[in-house]
């Protein structure tokens, strides 16, 4: 019977090192399959940045940084019949918010 036990003791302990070891190599690889899974089964939405340290994320920040220093004027242009035409006068007055009650 002391050989019985002796078996299951190291069926028991080597499984709980298996399931040690899955859950280090989790730790290391789920960034990568976070990555490559489907929006629909729970991974990253299609307008994610790109992650850090990628050639992806060098060109993201260089684009994103691009778009903040262009001109003002040039992003608003003026659309024909909006209110902010040529038609308009350049400075108008505020129009004064209505209460709310």
């Amino acid at each position: 019977m002391p050989v019985r036990l002796q078996h299951i003791a190291t069926i028991l302990a080597l499984a709980g090192f298996a399931l040690g070891g899955c859950s280090s190599i989790n730790e290391k690889i789920a960034a990568g399959v976070g990555d490559t899974l489907p929006q629909w089964a729970g991974g990253l939405p299609p307008d994610v940045p790109p992650r850090r340290g990628t050639p992806q994320y060098d060109e993201y920040v260089k684009e994103r940084e691009r778009k903040r220093l262009e001109p003002a004027a040039s992003a608003n242009a003026a659309v024909p019949g909006s209110p902010t035409s040529a038609s308009s006068p350049a400075v108008s007055s505020p129009q004064p918010l209505e209460p709310v009650h």
